[in-house]
């Protein structure tokens, strides 16, 4: 048995493609059994609501709603319920956006709302920004985890953008500083090195007034730390054997990153023999097994030897080189 077209049905049908494929209103209508000019009415109506409830609350800065009347040239002409039509530059819908057509209804930032011709001046990409902006606030807040795309290095830092966690709600992204001195807890040679990779921050500071939000890195990864410090001083002990990465190499040794927390190999426990500098025995993020000679838990620093996994050399010398024994060797 046939039937009408729903509402929600009509809402369904994507009038652009429709366009697109040169479907017109009256044909359109003769299709879905006269549900078209019921839509329309509908729209109106729905837009008419929308003009009530912003009449006498035009704003400078405000998000407004509006209906696109017709668009000429660059500019499109958009009325919000104002005495005055607004003008809005149609270069503001990007090149991955459908181009507005009269009858859309498009939301704008109110910028000015009169000037020298009696125009007023609005704007859809300060209005996309602001609505990203209104998402983030909304669901984060400062010492928030976030995951950012790094998309350039800039004066001072890194700018991330934060688009990944606004995919949801089908925005563009909002950009974040975050500072040289937050990327690492040692700050890397050139922090270029991060662009266009994905990280993990922690929100630092929401400037409502300015619109920026500062992150950083390093104090997440310091937060994750402690949570490894805490464990690795639970269950290490003296005389264990464990693998940890060179972080740092000085005059006077290593130091070895144990997982949560670093512990210093002195160049007089690398080797049993003679070595002039740390570097001939390790480099930087070399993995080595070590081990734990000390630990003070109260100033929490461990002390490491890699010379103590083998035999002193000077263990089997009275029964290797007897008193008396005549033996060669080298002169070096």
């Amino acid at each position: 048995m046939e039937r009408g077209v729903s509402k929600r049905e009509f809402e369904m049908v994507d009038r652009n493609l429709l366009r697109e494929f040169q479907v017109d209103d009256e044909e359109l209508d003769r299709a879905l059994g006269g549900e078209l000019a019921k839509l329309v009415d509908y729209e109106d109506e729905s837009m008419d609501a929308v003009y009530q409830e912003q009449s006498g609350n035009y704003d400078v800065n405000q998000l407004v709603k509006g209906r696109v009347l017709s668009v000429e040239g660059d500019e499109v002409l958009v009325d919000i319920g104002y005495k005055s039509e607004g003008m809005v530059p149609l270069y503001e819908w990007g090149d991955d956006e459908v181009k507005p057509v009269a009858g859309d209804i498009v939301e704008v930032l109110l910028e000015e709302i009169e000037d020298d011709e009696g125009l007023v001046m609005l704007s859809k990409r300060k209005a996309d920004r602001q609505k990203d902006w209104n998402w983030v606030v909304d669901h984060f807040g400062e010492g928030d985890k976030i995951t950012g795309l790094v998309i350039r290095k800039i004066k001072g830092g890194l700018l991330v953008n934060i688009g990944e966690v606004l995919s949801m709600s089908g925005n563009r992204g909002v950009n974040v500083f975050l500072p040289a001195s937050q990327v690492d807890i040692r700050r890397p040679p050139d922090i270029g090195e991060y662009v266009a990779k994905e990280i993990d921050c922690m929100i630092l500071k929401i400037d409502d007034a300015r619109k920026n939000i500062v992150v950083s890195r390093r104090k997440l990864i310091e937060e994750q730390r402690a949570d490894m410090k805490r464990k690795l001083l639970s269950e290490i002990s003296e005389g264990q054997l464990r693998k940890g990465v060179v972080k740092n190499i000085a005059d006077f040794g290593a130091f070895v990153d144990l997982g949560g927390m670093d512990g210093l190999l002195h160049i007089t426990d690398m080797s049993w023999g003679r070595i002039n500098h740390p570097t001939e025995m390790v480099k930087i993020d070399d993995e080595i097994e070590v081990k734990i000679l000390n630990i003070d838990r109260e100033k929490e620093k461990i002390a490491l030897g890699l010379k103590q996994k083998f035999p002193s050399p000077w263990e089997n010398v009275p029964a290797k080189y007897p008193v008396g024994t005549r033996i060669e060797g080298e002169v070096v």
